[in-house]
């Protein structure tokens, strides 16, 4: 009795699900169905004054240690060092 309760409302909530996907195809194929622009098709190809030359500046200036930084760090942990701390790393943790 209670495994024929249970299928009963699974067959419901998959014939909702079958609801719902139905309308979501209908509303699909009516946006479909008139040409003309779509919603972000204007932002798509829109105008900026920022330059690759500026991103690759930003990068050379934020990244430019991280070569060096990277090879000492497996230097050390080859040497089984202990890592160094970092200014940044040291300034909450004073007490004065």
């Amino acid at each position: 009795m209670a495994d024929r309760i249970l299928e009963q409302q699974h067959e419901h909530e998959r014939e909702q699900e079958r609801e719902r996907l139905r309308e979501q195809e209908q509303k699909d194929l009516e946006v479909e169905s008139h040409r003309g622009a779509r919603p972000l098709e204007g932002f798509a190809g829109g105008h900026t004054t920022w330059t690759g030359d500026q991103d690759d500046a930003a990068a050379a200036r934020v990244h430019a240690g991280d070569a060096e930084a990277s090879w000492e760090a497996s230097e050390r942990q080859a040497r089984l060092e202990p890592p160094e701390p970092d200014a940044e790393d040291d300034v909450g943790l004073r007490r004065e």
